[in-house]
């Protein structure tokens, strides 16, 4: 898939992503403490990207 150019810049990704994939979500619950080793990947709580 190709990505829009105005998300593109020289360098990558210029535009800061305001939606996680589900991965990203638990790795940052992880580092926040809000996540517990077996707990359900479905239904996670709504996070917001670290700046």
């Amino acid at each position: 898939m190709s990505q829009h150019k105005s998300l593109q810049g020289s360098s990558g990704i210029v535009v800061k992503r305001n939606v996680l994939k589900r991965f990203e979500r638990v790795e940052l619950l992880k580092k926040r403490g809000q996540w517990k080793e077996g707990e359900r990947v479905q239904g996670l709580r709504k996070t917001k990207p670290d700046v």
